[in-house]
């Protein structure tokens, strides 16, 4: 086992270059997705949650089990960390036992606090903060449907939430501009340096994608106040009329689950200009190559050499 680990815990956290790398990397196993090569074999995952999952836990299951590798699934109330053992023995534990950790963790300092005990790589399958996995799997998505991200206009609407964060700290690093466009109320939980506007149209204006995520977080669905919330997101509503103010080529995108109809209008979701689901699969796909790079050199064999 080496000490060169690397993490995949925060976007800003690595080069760009090396990102470029790992989304070249994201297309050409996707190439392959009908003959996977088998660069994981003999390598096992944990995959830690707080909450339940669908594509976060599917697509890194398959992906392992597509590339030869193999996967243990816990769930925090199976797990003695945060109970009567401290996340430092948890870490060095698991440092053990297997050869990679994703978590999914409401507590992004939990997250961090794990990575600075193990000496494998940990990956963020996305706390409160921040969704790095899902942005890069939204950037393979807009550049097989549109071309290089570099200088499109991205277009957020409705909530400031952990995917909007990452698609603030993705815009420096990949090029892109992004606005979003929020009730007034929300611009001060913004991160310093976005570009934010209570202006949909401003927003939409020649926009390459309209992006929204659900207005009531897991869990909060039958809140009072999640409920109320939803009224002051209505204006923000993805539909036709905003997507007729995005260029003719402009795509829409959701990382999913969508509460029907309220972030956006029935015929948007189901309509030609919607990926939602290219970009679902390419979760699988991104995480895939983000496996590939956090196992290179944190002292594991990686059957067949990527160029990051």
């Amino acid at each position: 086992m080496t000490n060169n680990v690397k993490h995949f815990l925060n976007l800003s956290d690595i080069k760009p270059e090396e990102l470029r790398g790992i989304l070249k990397n994201a297309h050409a196993l996707k190439k392959l997705k009908y003959n996977p090569p088998q660069i994981f074999q003999g390598l096992s995952l944990a995959m830690m949650f707080d909450k339940r999952s669908t594509r976060t836990r599917m697509s890194f299951e398959v992906a392992m089990k597509q590339n030869g590798g193999h996967t243990i699934v816990m769930n925090m109330g199976e797990m003695q960390i945060g109970g009567s053992e401290s996340i430092e023995s948890t870490a060095n534990v698991l440092s053990r036992y297997v050869d990679a950790i994703m978590i999914r963790i409401s507590d992004h300092e939990t997250l961090i606090e794990l990575s600075k005990h193990t000496q494998i790589p940990v990956i963020n399958g996305m706390t409160d903060k921040s969704h790095p996995c899902q942005i890069m799997a939204d950037i393979m998505t807009i550049e097989e449907k549109l071309g290089s991200i570099e200088g499109k206009k991205i277009a957020w609407f409705g909530d400031s939430n952990n995917v909007s964060n990452t698609f603030i700290e993705a815009a420096p690093l990949f090029e892109f501009e992004l606005i979003l466009a929020l009730p007034e109320d929300l611009h001060d939980q913004v991160p310093a340096g976005a570009n934010v506007t209570a202006d949909i149209k401003k927003a939409a204006k020649n926009a390459d994608a309209l992006v929204t995520d659900t207005w009531i977080s897991m869990g909060q669905e039958d809140d009072k106040k999640g409920n109320d919330d939803i009224k002051k997101f209505q204006p923000y509503q993805i539909n036709s009329e905003l997507m007729g103010m995005a260029k003719d080529s402009a795509i829409f995108m959701h990382c999913l689950p969508i509460h029907e109809w309220e972030e956006v209008s029935e015929n948007v979701a189901k309509s030609p200009v919607s990926v939602i689901y290219d970009e679902a699969e390419n979760r699988l796909h991104a995480q895939k190559a983000i496996l590939a790079w956090c196992l290179e050199n944190s002292g594991v064999s990686i059957q067949e050499r990527f160029a990051f």
